[in-house]
């Protein structure tokens, strides 16, 4: 199991979550390469390129983003998107509980629409997850 009860943890979750700041992202990540502690490592303004440029290549983390995209000219919607990043200098070890631990991190972090893995940057390309969400939204009237 994963020890998510860094109270840090829920602040910046209900920061993403809230339309007053603008907060967009946190990541969590692995108190040490022995350690199943996850805390907060960052929050960021900056979206999903922002966040790329956080992750550690060597470990694996968590991310909650607030993805802003609209289907006209006069909507604008908010989705959220729970990434779990595995980085490919990730020891085998930890690559191995990932899986496991995702459940207590949904837990701290339970309202998403979508579960990204991501395992290059460009797994955080924008336009492709817009697509995701679109069609994870339902109705769709621009041909997605």
């Amino acid at each position: 199991m994963a020890d998510v009860s860094d109270p840090a943890i829920s602040h910046a979750y209900h920061d993403v979550r809230s339309d007053k700041t603008d907060t967009n992202w946190l990541l969590l990540a692995y108190e040490s390469d022995r350690s199943d502690k996850l805390l907060l490592k960052a929050t960021g303004t900056g979206g999903l390129a922002e966040l790329a440029d956080a992750l550690d290549d060597g470990q694996a983390q968590f991310a909650y983003v607030r993805v802003s995209y609209s289907n006209d000219k006069q909507s604008t919607r908010s989705k959220f998107v729970l990434v779990t990043w595995i980085g490919p200098a990730t020891r085998v070890m930890r690559k191995a509980k990932v899986s496991v631990q995702a459940a207590d991190v949904k837990r701290v972090l339970p309202a998403y629409s979508i579960d990204v893995p991501a395992h290059e940057r460009r797994d955080l390309d924008e336009e492709p997850i817009v697509v995701k969400l679109r069609k994870a939204g339902g109705a769709s009237y621009d041909g997605v």
